[in-house]
């Protein structure tokens, strides 16, 4: 219950009393709320007294209970009725006015929760109560004035806020203590039935008969219970503070004896303290004759820097010359560096198609070469063709000319013998094509093999230094379990350590920032091969803020790296904020870019990065096919200039590219799991290479079988020629002997006609076959031309990026 002041009139008049309504109409968006009436005693001037502090003034409540706006309502210095209809908001003020002054859900009877009070659909409920602050005992006048308005905020989770605010609005504080303090003052007890009663609690009240509650309800009505607890708490307090009385009365005499003995230590040390401030003084004297000293050493330096000064307007001008010729520089250097990523790109296009015409040139001339075999072939049997024309044609004239009369069993014995000895011709001569073919065939077997040698040779010497690699990069990252820098080299931890002390030692004006790999971490480990594919060797660059530390990282390189295998330098001024790209980035609802997708532990190397990669324009998109759609079957996103894939492929808007890497290298964040799975790639690759050494092994049999079945039948055809000149040599004296030939003239006739259709048909085959030779050496060509235009386009495109580097 408010504390009621008093005054007395000495001289009452008697007035008839006036009443003042209060009418405050509200309707919510349910039309359920009805009007609600508040009646109050206006100021009397016949009546005796008149309330000071703690009456309420006012009361106005938003979105609490069921009622959108209540209020607000005006109250008098006396008593108060409020009136109205059910459901117009009459429970809802006294429900409002507990829970506003700080009492809790429970007390009310209408809830168990502060939420329960949120009306439905809203956020929040809002309770402000006016309490008076006048006279004597009014509280902190001179802070909160003539009213104290007590704010407070319901949320819907059942966390409130307290404000609490002077008579102009000015907050004074929102701390629940201040409240507190405000009601002790005014004696106001919200959980007090006796101040403010509710329905629930009257009418428990009113029904009870049991005098125990009769009797707790006067207990807590009359404070009692209240004070009970309090002296209970305070009889422990005493308790508690008599034990450490008790306590502290032993400490006390230790805390004298130690007392004494500190006061006569303190005395015998007075005198060193007189010589301690004679020390000072001498101290002192000496620095001033120091200064003295150091004043006339100064004084030519004094001048020395007047007269630097009067120089210094000078190198100023030429200072800001050079940072001009330094800019122009820069620009050239980024214009360059530009060029030299389109022409590196560029070469990186013509690979693949320089290789495809490679293969198409061997395959072409492969194709001329077997046909110039087959070509040659029916060269040597037309020659031979030939060679028997002409004998046959001698024979026929010997046998017409000749005039000799022999005997018909002579003649017939001859022509058997000759006949017999063509037949062994006929013979020598099938079985000379045949092991011709064999020959060919044994030379076309080593040819393959040869190839297939070289080839395997090239894919063993291939595979062992891919062996060599993954077994080095094998132990880099067993290294760098313990030294996660070894990831970049097994150098990069002592040239670290050189670059540091050269720091320390002042050799640099700002200490270069490398490897840049080490700096960035990807948020999603899916995209790491992703994003070592597109920073490839910026990963292991560095950094730095001007061209003199360039050089003296460069003179340090030289001492860990070779020339050719040094990490890249870039040269950017240093600053502390990331650049400003949202106009230039790329933004995409689904997919991030580099620079979102990564997280960078310096500002620089962020920079660095946007500056010589744009990872602010590049996507990383994990599915290929997806990427495909984003970049080339749609219109690439805004800012977009390429994009890539998890797998590390590279996507333009009409070029794509497969990646030369299958697992990260260096931004991999589970490193037992990528050297279990190089353990498992060298297993591989020995196995492989175990695998392509027996057939290399094998082949290599096989072409030495292959020439030694060559060997034996160029010497079996070359019996079968000496065999085959023999015989002819043999039907030759037959046929020139000095008798009668008897020999029938029309077989050999007819033999020379066959034999002149064999060769037309021969002269057919070659001319054919010289045609589509021709063809072939005119695709040759062709294939040859543009293998070579690819070459010169590759040497134009290195000879251009080689001074550019």
């Amino acid at each position: 219950m408010g504390k009621r002041k008093e005054e007395s009139i000495s001289k009452p008049r008697s007035h008839k009393r006036q009443r003042q309504e209060y009418t405050d109409e509200h309707s919510d968006e349910s039309n359920e709320e009805e009007n609600s009436q508040s009646s109050a005693d206006s100021n009397i001037s016949s009546l005796p007294t008149v309330g000071e502090v703690g009456i309420i003034e006012s009361i106005q409540l938003k979105n609490f209970m069921c009622h959108s706006m209540l209020g607000p309502f005006q109250f008098g210095s006396n008593l108060n009725f409020v009136v109205g209809n059910n459901g117009s908001g009459k429970s809802s003020v006294l429900t409002a006015l507990i829970v506003g002054l700080g009492g809790k859900a429970t007390a009310t009877n209408r809830g168990s929760s502060l939420k329960m009070f949120v009306r439905d659909g809203e956020t929040s409920a809002d309770i402000s109560i006016t309490l008076r602050n006048q006279g004597r005992d009014a509280f902190k006048p001179e802070v909160y004035g003539s009213s104290i308005i007590v704010n407070q905020r319901i949320n819907l989770d059942g966390s409130r806020s307290y404000r609490l605010k002077s008579k102009s609005g000015t907050l004074i504080s929102s701390k629940k203590e201040e409240l507190l303090g405000i009601l002790d003052h005014f004696n106001i007890q919200v959980d007090n039935p006796v101040s403010v009663l509710t329905q629930e609690m009257s009418k428990h009240f009113l029904q009870s008969k049991n005098e125990g509650d009769k009797y707790k309800f006067f207990m807590k009505a009359t404070q009692l219970e209240q004070m009970k607890e309090d002296y209970a708490s305070i009889m422990k307090t005493k308790k508690n503070t008599s034990i450490q009385i008790e306590q502290g009365g032993k400490h006390l005499q230790e805390l004298k004896l130690l007392y004494r003995d500190k006061r006569d230590r303190y005395k015998n040390i007075g005198i060193m303290n007189d010589l301690r401030n004679h020390l000072e003084d001498l101290k002192h004297k000496m620095a001033w004759a120091v200064v003295g000293e150091m004043e006339k050493e100064i004084q030519p330096l004094r001048e020395g820097i007047r007269a630097e000064e009067e120089n210094a307007e000078k190198f100023v001008q030429k200072l800001e010359e050079c940072q001009v010729k330094v800019n122009e520089a820069e620009e050239k250097y980024k214009a360059i560096q530009e060029k030299l990523i389109a022409i590196s790109e560029e070469a990186q296009a013509l690979h693949p198609q320089c290789i495809s015409l490679k293969a198409d040139v061997q395959a072409r001339r492969k194709a001329v070469n077997e046909a110039e075999v087959l070509y040659n072939r029916f060269k040597t049997e037309l020659k031979r063709l030939g060679k028997d024309d002409e004998q046959l044609r001698k024979q026929i004239e010997q046998l017409k000319s000749s005039s000799n009369q022999v005997s018909e069993p002579e003649k017939l014995k001859r022509q058997r013998k000759i006949t017999h000895l063509r037949e062994q011709l006929k013979a020598f001569h099938d079985e000379e094509v045949m092991i011709g073919q064999q020959v060919e065939q044994f030379q076309q077997a080593i040819y393959k093999c040869k190839e297939e040698l070289a080839r395997l040779r090239r894919e063993d010497c291939d595979v062992k230094q891919a062996l060599d690699a993954k077994q080095k990069q094998l132990r880099e990252l067993k290294d760098s379990k313990t030294n996660t820098l070894k990831r970049f080299g097994p150098h990069m931890p002592a040239f670290l350590e050189a670059v540091e002390t050269a720091y320390r030692q002042g050799r640099f004006k700002h200490k270069p920032l490398g490897p840049l790999g080490a700096f960035i971490h990807p948020k999603d480990a899916e995209l790491t091969l992703a994003v070592e594919s597109c920073l490839k060797s910026l990963v292991q660059a560095f950094c730095c803020d001007n061209h003199s530390d360039e050089r003296t990282l460069q003179e340090l390189m030289s001492k860990y790296y070779p020339r050719g295998y040094r990490p890249q330098i870039i040269v950017n001024k240093f600053q502390n904020q990331v650049y400003d790209v949202r106009q230039r980035g790329v933004h995409h609802p689904e997919f991030p870019s580099v620079l979102t997708a990564l997280e960078i532990d310096h500002a620089m190397v962020a920079n660095c990065l946007i500056d010589a990669r744009g990872i602010e324009t590049i996507l990383l998109i994990k599915s290929s096919r997806k990427a495909r759609e984003v970049m080339q079957l749609n219109r690439p996103p805004k800012n977009c200039r390429e994009a890539f894939t998890a797998e590390g492929d590279q996507v333009f808007e009409r070029r794509y590219y497969s990646s030369d890497y299958t697992r990260p290298k260096f931004l991999s964040q589970d490193v037992e799991a990528e050297i279990s799975h190089l353990e498992k790639e060298i297993e591989h690759k020995k196995a492989q290479l175990t695998a392509s050494q027996q057939r290399l092994y094998s082949i290599d049999n096989e072409i030495r079988q292959n020439e030694d079945h060559l060997y034996g039948h160029r010497q079996h055809q070359k019996e079968l020629q000496i065999k085959i000149r023999t015989t002819n040599a043999e039907i030759a004296d037959l046929e020139n002997v000095e008798e009668h030939q008897s020999v029938d003239i029309r077989t050999l006739e007819d033999e020379a006609e066959e034999n002149k259709g064999k060769m037309e048909s021969v002269k057919q085959d070659m001319q054919q076959q010289s045609r589509k030779m021709e063809e072939l050496k005119n695709i040759l060509q062709v294939a040859e031309k543009k293998f070579e235009e690819m070459k010169e386009k590759i040497h134009q495109v290195e000879e251009n990026a080689g001074p550019i580097k």
